[in-house]
């Protein structure tokens, strides 16, 4: 069974910059495609960014484009986000998210591992 296990996040200021990792375990790392989602108070759950098994190739929401990098070390089972240029719009729970795609996915459907997630609050 996959394991997905969030870290990371907390408190930054506007303008700042935060990391959030996600270790992988119970299965073989580079069979995933892997992805970012978040959720703020109130609102559905939204996709932010996605990465193939390689770590080739990504994708990312046009509201964090620019600002957010995804990666992925398959020597060390872990997925990162690195955010940017932070707003107080980007607050909300951080989940990392295990697809058996290997491709990047976009889709929040085709997810079939979540973590427990992981707060990252933004103040201006």
């Amino acid at each position: 069974q996959v394991q997905l296990v969030e870290s990371g996040g907390g408190l930054a200021q506007a303008g700042g910059s935060l990391r959030v990792s996600c270790r992988f375990s119970g299965r073989t790392f580079i069979n995933y495609g892997m992805g970012w989602f978040r959720q703020a108070p109130g609102k559905e759950r939204e996709f932010v960014a996605a990465i193939n098994w390689s770590g080739i190739d990504t994708q990312y929401a046009d509201s964090v484009k620019g600002r957010f990098t995804i990666s992925r070390d398959n020597a060390k089972n872990t997925v990162d986000l690195q955010m940017s240029s932070l707003k107080p719009e980007d607050t909300a729970v951080y989940y990392c998210a295990a697809t058996e795609y290997t491709i990047v996915i976009v889709s929040i459907e085709q997810y079939n591992y979540w973590g427990q997630g992981t707060q990252v609050t933004v103040s201006s």
